[in-house]
């Protein structure tokens, strides 16, 4: 099932003033990332998710058509389920992207996440070569895996 396109119109209507916004499809649905921070989603299985931080998430339960966010049988806390009867006007929907902006402008920034998977090295305990290094020294020439013929060939 795919998100709601009326919904996501509304929601960048709402984040049109914020800067560093950018729009993900992930987890089924649309996400809305504000300062490389997941702010909130539009789920592909109705609905919305909007993080609302681990200490508001007791809180937020308690508001009309909110759940908690399951992600393979885990709560996922700090971030809550809002069926669309919860979102259906716009002032709900405002008020739902205001605590979700709040809580993640309260995070610090984090840089963008880089497209290709890099793999992190482990700390080495000597200062290690680089590149131009390792290629400027003469690899040493491997001894050879038989004597070699000394008669003639058959």
């Amino acid at each position: 099932m795919a998100y709601d396109e009326g919904t996501a119109a509304r929601v960048r209507k709402l984040l049109a003033g914020q800067r560093h916004v950018a729009e993900r499809k992930m987890m089924g649905g649309l996400c809305f990332m504000v300062d490389n921070v997941m702010c909130c989603t539009i789920s592909g299985r109705g609905g919305m998710l909007f993080r609302v931080g681990p200490e508001a998430h007791a809180r937020m339960l308690k508001e009309p058509h909110a759940s908690p966010m399951e992600m393979r049988g885990r709560i996922m806390k700090g971030f809550v389920r809002v069926a669309d009867e919860g979102t259906r006007t716009d002032a709900d929907l405002k008020t739902w992207v205001k605590r979700a902006l709040d809580f993640v402008a309260a995070m610090p920034a984090k840089p963008p996440a880089k497209k290709s998977a890099a793999r992190k090295a482990a700390p080495a305990k000597a200062k290690a070569k680089t590149r131009a290094e390792t290629k400027a020294e003469p690899k040493p020439k491997a001894p050879p895996r038989s004597p070699g013929r000394t008669g003639p060939r058959r």
